[in-house]
């Protein structure tokens, strides 16, 4: 195998990613949890001076079932011990309210999570291969399919929110539209699938995407010991990097294309992600990369965050690294088990929900279904096209004096400068994007049933000539018949 040489200095490139300079930023707090048992609970720490700031209770998630949903909410599945179908469930705590969580319970156990940027929609994946897609604010399950032979590992979507990735035990990763997912009528389906890929050896341990210029860039870590990357609009394999051992996590720093891939022996591998800049698509990133070494256990966290790399290890300890240095800042002690999962979120996020902050952000969620409701149901897709005449004209005058009045009063709260004039925005921003994805899916059931009546039409077009044809070669047969008697009359009277 031929070593290919990585010759671009990556020193050079890691001072984004030490706290020197981002020791300014606003004030984050670190989240943690465990999978091992339910009584360890959350823990949140002040990352700038390691105080502890908050406990939760009864809470733990297994790899990648743990997220927090617009700076406001923690959400985070559970699977029982057996794993058997319908042994989990799925928590969502409201970080601003002193409240329990919402506890929803779906057919069967949920491992990964995933939720859209703007937080309208959570995918979560099975142990059983399934996949299952949720509108958050409604708490209706949109989509359930089977998305893999085995368990699914990862789920992730894409920066704008336009595909949802899965990753599963057996190596496989699938690409999913997301409009496929939404406006599909028949909720049981197999929705089509873009790309697939089945070049990994061995389990999916993570899924990344870029941002910036390189925007349709996954990158796919494996226990197979490489890190792959891709091109996920077309499908295309641009590079592969292979470590000495299986990579349990990894996450890419988007500005500088900073690769950090955690191994099973604790090492944390930093590469330089430069694509088309190597000869062969194939190299040996071992022998390039900065390795950072603090942990004795299989790395199974990373994250990056204003003060630098954050890791979490099997070995119950959380390090936040300097980089450049190789030194670690600060290391947490999370005595009470291997931490799973790990997200920063800023720390007005834990204000009370008194505070204007609290107010501004508010965002309604609800308990996620269990089953997919029926397309017809009253609490998913709207009934326009189910009204009658006579109140379509009614309902369509009330709505746009609804909207003129909501924006009037709108207009007035941005001139007295209230903060209740942005609540109001998001609101109603996160409502019309609600109301567009209903509006497309009948738009897309009407076509539908357009084209179902056009081919009817042509049909029954194609049939006409042949009924035409055999009406009139039946009465002409019945003429010559009619014929052929009279004439054979004809001879008998004669006589």
């Amino acid at each position: 195998m031929q070593k290919k040489c990585f010759r671009i200095p990556i020193y050079r490139c890691l001072h984004r990613v030490s706290h020197s300079e981002d020791m300014d930023k606003g004030r984050e707090a670190l989240v943690v949890c465990s999978d091992k048992s339910m009584g360890i609970g959350i823990t949140i720490w002040d990352m700038a001076t390691g105080d502890h700031l908050l406990h939760i209770p009864t809470s733990a998630s297994p790899a990648h079932g743990f997220l927090c949903l617009r700076k406001q909410f923690l959400v985070a599945s559970q699977i029982h011990r057996n794993g058997s179908i319908g042994g989990g469930a799925i928590f969502i705590w409201a970080l601003n309210k002193p409240q329990p969580p919402l506890r929803s319970y779906p057919v069967e156990a949920i491992g990964p999570l995933s939720c859209t940027n703007d937080g309208i929609y959570l995918a979560g994946g099975a142990l059983s291969g399934n996949a299952h897609l949720w509108e958050i604010a409604s708490g209706r399950l949109l989509k359930t399919w089977h998305a893999h032979h085995k368990s699914v590992n990862c789920l992730l979507f894409s920066n704008d929110d336009s595909l949802l990735i899965s990753g599963s035990e057996d190596g496989m990763i699938c690409v999913w539209s997301v409009i496929s997912l939404i406006d599909m009528e028949d909720s049981r389906n197999l929705p089509p699938l873009l790309h697939y890929s089945s070049e990994h050896l061995s389990s999916i341990t993570s899924l990344l995407t870029a941002s910036g210029s390189s925007s349709s860039l996954l990158v796919s870590s494996s226990l197979d010991g490489t890190c792959k990357v891709w091109d996920f609009v077309t499908g295309r394999l641009i590079q592969t990097q292979v470590y000495p051992l299986g990579v349990t996590a990894s996450v890419l720093h988007s500005e500088e294309e900073i690769l950090f891939c955690g191994c099973v022996d604790g090492r944390i591998f930093v590469n330089k992600l430069d694509i088309g800049l190597l000869e062969d698509s194939f190299f040996v990133a071992e022998d390039q990369a900065v390795v950072l070494k603090g942990h004795n256990g299989a790395i199974t966290a990373l994250t990056i965050s204003g003060l630098g790399l954050i890791s979490a290890s099997a070995d119950c300890t959380i390090c936040i690294w300097d980089v450049v240095n190789r030194m670690i800042i600060r290391r947490f002690n999370h005595q009470k088990g291997a931490v799973t999962n790990m997200v920063v979120i800023p720390q007005s996020s834990l204000l009370s929900a008194s505070n204007h902050l609290g107010v501004l952000n508010q965002f309604h969620v609800s308990l996620l279904d269990k089953y997919p409701q029926p397309a017809n149901s009253s609490k998913g897709t709207a009934t326009l096209l189910s009204l009658p005449r006579s109140f379509k004209g009614t309902q369509t005058s009330f709505d746009s004096r609804s909207t003129h009045s909501s924006n009037q009063h709108m207009s007035d709260l941005e001139k007295e400068q209230t903060p209740a004039a942005m609540q109001m925005k998001v609101e109603t921003c996160i409502e019309n994007r609600m109301w567009a994805t209903r509006m497309t899916k009948h738009v897309m059931e009407m076509n539908k049933h357009l084209q179902s009546r056009l081919l009817d039409l042509m049909q029954c077009r194609l049939l006409w000539p042949t009924e035409i044809d055999s009406t009139t070669s039946k009465k002409t047969k019945k003429l010559k018949v009619e014929s052929i008697l009279q004439g054979a009359e004809e001879p008998q009277s004669s006589t």
